[in-house]
């Protein structure tokens, strides 16, 4: 009787490895495909900041030094587009913050603001600012799932075993978390 019930506590523990295994690997599948929504969006942002430049330029042409940190901003998220969600959420933060400034110069010009196409594009990134927000709330839920279980117990047992880590939160610094705003 004795090698029955230790097939059978084998089995269960088995079952328990192979469950906790498998829930590690959804949480990170889903931290994954998170992460892919958020870059996507962000891709979104930054391929319609040169359009938003150029239809500020035309108005504001001397307004050289805020377009030129705009842009720089740009090409900086652009570059971080392969990197972490630290780095990412600082050079997205840089991008945030020039933006509200490029905004807040069009407060300037009245015949900007008026412009069909200018009105469309900040509400497209508008759009695209809501979408990246409730992208990054997901991705972050889905990582503290997932952190959560790699530390319980006996789930990190597992996690440690097959090699499953903590994953980085999508932080954006606190003095970049407001979404551009332009009254009309």
């Amino acid at each position: 009787m004795t090698p029955i019930i230790v097939l059978v506590a084998l089995a269960v523990v088995a079952v328990a490895v192979v469950g906790i295994y498998n829930g590690l690997v959804r949480l990170k599948v889903q931290a994954d495909n998170a992460w892919s929504d958020i870059d996507v969006q962000l891709k979104r942002r930054t391929d319609l900041v040169p359009n938003v430049v150029e239809t500020v330029k035309g108005y504001a042409s001397h307004e050289r030094q805020t377009l030129e940190a705009v842009i720089e901003a740009r090409n900086r998220a652009v570059s971080a587009q392969g990197a972490g969600p630290a780095e990412r959420g600082q050079a997205e933060g840089a991008l945030t913050t020039a933006l509200r400034g490029l905004f807040a110069l069009a407060e300037a010009y009245p015949q900007l603001r008026a412009t069909e196409n200018f009105a469309q594009l900040q509400n497209t990134l508008g759009q695209i600012e809501d979408a990246v927000q409730s992208a990054r709330r997901y991705y972050n839920a889905v990582v503290r799932d997932l952190n959560t279980k790699i530390q319980q117990f006996p789930s990190n047992l597992v996690a440690g075993a097959f090699g499953f880590s903590n994953r980085e939160f999508f932080e954006i610094p606190d003095a970049d978390r407001e979404v551009p705003k332009v009254k009309f």
